[in-house]
């Protein structure tokens, strides 16, 4: 993924709340030149049978099939373009992917062609783009036509990062031709209460909120692995809220400067780049010593914490680590 791709690493969504109005789309769904729903081909019925994980959103139901689902089951978005000929592959591989989670996450795709207010809010620049949306937040994902396997690591990063920060129910199916139930008001959500706050902190953008409700977690049991996770993901995220993406890694690209190298590795982790940010700052640390050094392990770790240590990608920068330090 590009890191011009996005102007923040979390975008708040809740102006397309106010741009949605149901008359604007005829009834059926369909849009004026463009396919009516359920697509055809690449389409969630045709992607995911009965009783799938998959559905089509347009600009004016995003509310309520993104971002409201999203506060209880991670909603994975395909931002596609049926004049991308090359993109059915990685919407059936997206299919394939939601039905074998069994509901552990949504898939809801978007026509960007039909939805001009979702491309301006996330300053979207090449389709097709796959983004996450938890908590109300969006995380990128990738961009562009990954294969299963590919598609799959990313998803699965994805899901972790739910789970530490107690997102943790799962999606209903969905039936051919039919929309996904809306969220009953009453229906408890399936969080674990630990989070709670941290959760509510999240859901609002407040980041640094987030961070300080995880230290009380971590300080409370060190062992508590979700809670670090939570807490190294909340942190990323409160620090490349405020970065400029495309500003960050020129300054880094120009410049020695620690400062810039941590921020550029942000923006990478955050774009969906963890080899990079990891290669990144082991370089650093090859290259560093003393307060600045340190400063960079540390950091390195804790961006470690965001993936969890059996992702193959932390197995191997730790081996890189361990390289550079002894």
């Amino acid at each position: 993924m590009t890191s011009s791709s996005f102007r923040h690493g979390a975008v708040d969504l809740s102006q397309l709340a106010q741009r949605a109005k149901p008359s604007a789309a005829p009834p059926g769904g369909r849009q004026p030149g463009g396919p009516a729903q359920p697509a055809t081909a690449g389409g969630p019925a045709a992607a995911a049978g009965t009783g799938s994980y998959v559905l089509e959103a347009t600009e004016q139901t995003f509310e309520a099939e993104v971002i409201r689902r999203s506060v209880k089951h991670p909603v994975i978005v395909e931002l596609y373009s049926p004049r991308v000929a090359t993109g059915q592959q990685l919407s059936d591989a997206l299919a394939a992917l939601a039905a074998e989670s069994a509901g552990r996450f949504l898939l809801v795709r978007v026509n960007v062609d039909q939805a001009p207010g979702i491309v301006q809010a996330l300053a979207l620049q090449a389709v097709p783009t796959v983004i996450a949306v938890i908590g109300g937040q969006v995380a990128p994902l990738f961009q562009g036509v990954l294969n299963k396997e590919q598609a799959g690591t990313y998803i699965d990063q994805l899901l972790k990062a739910a789970v530490a920060n107690g997102i943790v129910g799962r999606a209903e199916p969905v039936q051919p031709g039919a929309s996904a139930p809306e969220p009953s008001a009453e229906e408890p959500l399936e969080a674990d209460p630990r989070f709670a706050a941290a959760d509510e902190a999240l859901a609002k953008g407040d980041f640094a909120a987030a961070v300080a409700e995880f230290d009380k977690l971590v300080q409370a049991n060190p062992s508590d692995a979700e809670a670090k996770a939570g807490r190294a993901q909340a942190g990323l995220l409160a620090r490349a809220a405020v970065l400029d993406p495309r500003a960050t890694l020129a300054r880094a690209d120009a410049s020695a400067d620690l400062v810039d190298q941590l921020a550029a590795a942000d923006v990478e982790m955050i774009t969906g780049q963890a080899e990079a940010a990891f290669d990144r700052l082991v370089g650093v640390i090859g290259r560093t010593s003393g307060e600045d050094r340190n400063t960079a392990r540390v950091r390195l770790l804790e961006l470690f914490e965001t993936l969890g240590n059996s992702d193959p990608r932390v197995l191997k920068a730790r081996r890189d680590l361990m390289a550079v330090l002894f």
